[in-house]
C-alpha cells in the first residue's frame, strides 16, 4: 500500500532518466526534481494507485526526461506491496511515451539517545608520541 510519507524517486523514459523526491499525505502528492515540480492527487486502492499530476518546470536548461515539454500531465499507475512502488505514467501533451518508474519509501532515523556519560575534555598531551628520527 502507497503509505503516507516521503519517497526517493527514480523514472525513465526511452529518451532519459531522473530522480526526485515525492511526497504523499492524505490523497495529495507533490515533489520537484532538478529542473521539475510536481502536483496533484492520488488514489490508493489496496497496493494499487493512480495519481494525476501536473508538472511545471522552475529551472532552465536541459529537456525533461519527455523532451522539450515544460508543462506536463501526467496520469500514473502503480504498485506498491511494501516500501517499495513501481509504476508507469503517461504524458498528455506527449502520447506513445511511458515513462517507468520506482519509488522507495524513506525511513525516519529515530533520535540518537542520549549520552549518559561526559565526554571527557580533549588533552592533546595524552596523544602518543612519535619516535625521534636520528638525522
Amino acid at each position: 500500500m502507497l503509505k503516507d510519507g516521503t519517497y526517493a524517486a527514480w523514472y525513465n523514459t526511452p529518451l532519459d532518466q531522473g530522480t526526485g523526491i515525492v511526497h504523499v499525505a492524505d490523497g495529495q502528492i507533490w515533489g520537484r526534481d532538478s529542473l521539475m515540480t510536481y502536483r496533484g492527487a492520488c488514489k490508493v486502492d489496496g497496493d494499487r494507485f493512480t495519481a494525476t499530476v501536473s508538472t511545471k518546470r522552475h529551472t532552465d536548461g536541459r529537456a525533461t526526461v519527455f523532451g522539450v515539454e515544460d508543462e506536463l500531465t501526467l496520469d500514473i499507475q502503480g504498485r506498491c506491496p511494501g516500501k517499495i512502488a513501481t509504476y508507469t505514467a503517461t504524458a498528455q501533451q506527449v502520447p506513445g511515451m511511458i515513462l517507468h518508474g520506482t519509488l522507495i519509501l524513506t525511513e525516519q532515523q529515530p533520535p540518537a539517545p542520549d549520552r549518559a556519560e561526559q565526554v571527557p575534555a580533549f588533552n592533546p598531551g595524552k596523544l602518543p608520541r612519535l619516535p625521534k628520527r636520528s638525522r
